[in-house]
């Protein structure tokens, strides 16, 4: 049996040999940040989240206007259209009373030659 023993080096001496017993690191703690520290980074964060915040209200303004201009596109094609139906419209009504007009005529014609 062996006996070993432990000096305030922390070298253990078991029965005729001798060893150093290597501590691990201790790693140091981060500094805890200061309240100016971390009110400083929240600052900058907030002003990066506003600046992302202009980029996109900016883009939606500019698609806004795409849309406004589109719509008052379509509300132009559609007053052309009605106005096309419109005109549309009294001609079918303008053939139709002549077509009218003819078949009196020809319902009179054929009473006559009967």
């Amino acid at each position: 049996m062996t006996t070993s023993t432990v000096t305030d080096s922390l070298t253990v001496e078991p029965a005729g040999r001798t060893a150093s017993i290597i501590p691990f690191p201790t790693r140091a703690k981060p500094a805890e940040p200061t309240p100016e520290e971390r009110l400083a980074r929240a600052l900058v964060s907030l002003n990066a989240a506003l600046a992302e915040q202009r980029v996109a209200v900016s883009a939606w303004r500019d698609v806004l206007g795409e849309l406004k201009t589109t719509t008052a596109g379509l509300q132009d094609s559609l007053q052309r259209y009605r106005t096309n139906l419109r005109t549309l419209g009294n001609s079918v009504s303008s053939l139709h009373a002549k077509a009218r007009s003819l078949e009196a005529w020809a319902d009179g014609v054929t009473t006559t030659t009967d």
